[in-house]
């Protein structure tokens, strides 16, 4: 999405910068298109170094972590969980839990259903 919106800024850019020459306007309006380049162009170079560099930043975890690390990992580790009291509802014998974030499991699950990641 980043990378259209910095294409469409581009293209806006240089329409802009053309019909204001072309019109005779004053000399900010062709520098406010310009602006507009700058900008696209920017998020372009941005975006490219992001996506093509190995620890990238991610708004979605789309990785596993065999391959790549998560950069928040240590600031957001998974703190032990404490024991259970009494009354609390006991996980059941031969019941399945995914092994990345604990939530329970049937058997012919592929996919955790709360973090998404392949179990099998």
């Amino acid at each position: 999405m980043s990378a259209v919106s910095s294409v469409v800024a581009v293209i806006f850019g240089v329409f802009w910068t053309v019909m204001t020459v072309q019109m005779g306007a004053p000399f900010f309006f062709p520098l406010f298109g310009l602006c507009f380049i700058g900008l696209g162009v920017m998020q372009v170079i941005y975006h490219t170094r992001n996506a093509t560099r190995k620890n990238r930043y991610s708004t979605f975890d789309i990785t596993d972590s065999s391959e790549e690390p998560d950069p928040l990992a240590q600031r957001f580790a998974p703190q032990e969980e404490p024991e259970p009291q009494e009354g609390e509802a006991q996980p059941q014998e031969g019941a399945l839990f995914c092994p990345y974030c604990g939530a329970p499991m049937q058997e012919d699950y592929k996919f955790c259903r709360k973090c998404g990641r392949q179990v099998e």
